[in-house]
């Protein structure tokens, strides 16, 4: 009888949870250790045809610096990276594009469609869905680095997902096109904040390979299961915030100063990490809301 009552304890408390975001728009940035391993890549699709069925419009939003470094490396190409950014020239950019729409992305679509809900793999082109410019950035000395195909999003394009219907879920690959034609690699973290201030999404979730957000990066116990955007931007202006995080955490500010009402930094490498944030009023990650306020995940 224990175990029994612990699993509709389990339900009882997801119960409002599923009422309070059913018909929300959740963006979900897929990424780390959660795209590497077999069991976590099925329980990760898992997680979201759940959502789907509990009524919840999930996005799926990919990058796969990994798999294009491999590549990279089989073919002999340089591996170059300023500031976290790949340096992406034309031929890089050509093999990135075939890896993370031709490759990745049609992984994640095999993955959920697996699991009864339907997923369509979408990248930066198609319908003009994000369109990007070219962007640089500076190195250590402060001298600005031309990045080649890297680019920033300028418009995101909803109507093409809109045209899709509530019954899809979207999994788009984090490459953009730019106004004149040429494709653009960009930062999956960023797709994902513009996606969801363009969806008016409910929540912004990115999947990492960290528990979340520390106070004091020395201490492992100083995890926190909510914080505020101001909390973020003095972190970040103290050097407290690893130097790895600072695009991440850049993105969430982007998102919640859009209108996403909160955005959760979870450990991709926790299986089943999406519906412990979502439906658990502890959550397993850190919450981040623009003021910080008591109440669940």
């Amino acid at each position: 009888m224990d175990k029994h009552q612990k699993r509709v304890e389990i339900l009882l408390e997801a119960l409002p949870y599923i009422r309070q975001f059913s018909g929300k728009t959740l963006v979900i940035k897929y990424g780390g250790s959660a795209m590497k391993s077999s069991a976590l890549k099925e329980g990760f699709a898992t997680d979201v045809a759940l959502l789907k069925y509990v009524g919840m419009n999930p996005v799926i939003v990919h990058g796969g610096g990994p798999d294009i470094s491999k590549y990279m490396e089989k073919l002999e190409l340089d591996v170059k990276f300023v500031q976290g950014l790949r340096v992406t020239d034309d031929e890089t950019m050509e093999l990135a594009k075939m890896v993370l729409v031709g490759k990745v992305n049609k992984e994640v679509v095999a993955l959920i469609n697996r699991h009864g809900v339907a997923a369509v793999g979408l990248g930066g082109d198609d319908g003009r869905l994000i369109t990007a410019e070219k962007r640089t950035a500076l190195d250590e000395a402060g001298n600005e680095v031309d990045l080649g195909r890297v680019g920033r999003v300028i418009k995101i394009n909803t109507e093409v997902l809109e045209n899709l219907g509530s019954g899809f879920i979207p999994v788009v690959a984090s490459v953009g096109t730019g106004e004149r034609g040429g494709s653009y690699n960009i930062n999956a973290d960023e797709v994902a904040a513009d996606l969801a201030v363009a969806l008016d999404a409910e929540k912004v979730i990115f999947l990492t390979d960290v528990e979340g957000i520390y106070a004091d990066t020395e201490k492992p116990d100083s995890l926190l299961s909510q914080c505020s955007t101001g909390e973020l931007e003095q972190m970040m202006a103290s050097g407290a915030a690893s130097e790895g995080m600072i695009p991440k955490l850049m993105a969430v500010i982007k998102a919640l100063a859009g209108g996403v009402a909160s955005a959760h930094i979870v450990d991709g490498r926790i299986p089943h990490a999406v519906l412990l944030e979502i439906f658990t009023r502890e959550g397993i990650g850190t919450k981040i809301i623009t003021r910080t306020v008591d109440g669940g995940h």
